[in-house]
């Protein structure tokens, strides 16, 4: 699960996908959805997608923010942004005007960063316009040192 300071402040979810559950089909929302188990389909929403530690979600997504922490398997379209965190494994293609990546992630696919984006399939797509990629500071880990030999 993503920690609880992964929702900012203020927002709240009003859908969870909860750890052990299984859901296909459509999602259209106002707000913000969880996933902690697994999903099949597509979501729509102006808010955010919150793709849980252990949520795996195979799906087209419409959001303003994604952050993936588990696996998805499609492609997303954020008006915002899309953050990677380092448990995160994205297969599949992202557009977006921010594009946050933790070392460590695994992500096969294509990211189209650019200013505006136009989403066709959801209306009213409010966002800010910011910069196109944060670079977030990296954390170094010195390698193990070999054992010596007897």
């Amino acid at each position: 699960m993503l920690n609880d300071n992964q929702v900012p402040e203020g927002s709240f979810i009003n859908s969870i996908i909860g750890e052990g559950t299984r859901f296909k089909g459509e999602f259209d929302l106002n707000g913000l959805l969880r996933v902690d188990g697994d999903f099949c389909g597509t979501i729509r929403t102006k808010g955010k997608v919150l793709i849980g530690k252990n949520g795996r979600a195979e799906c087209t997504i419409y959001a303003g923010t994604v952050v993936v922490g588990g696996v998805v398997r499609g492609n997303i379209f954020a008006n915002e942004k899309v953050v990677i965190l380092s448990t995160g494994i994205m297969l599949g293609n992202i557009q977006t005007p921010r594009f946050i990546v933790e070392e460590g992630v695994v992500f096969n696919g294509n990211c189209k960063v650019q200013e505006s984006i136009k989403v066709a399939k959801l209306k009213d797509f409010s966002g800010k316009r910011e910069s196109a990629v944060e670079i977030l500071p990296m954390i170094t880990i010195a390698p193990k040192r070999p054992q010596p030999v007897s």
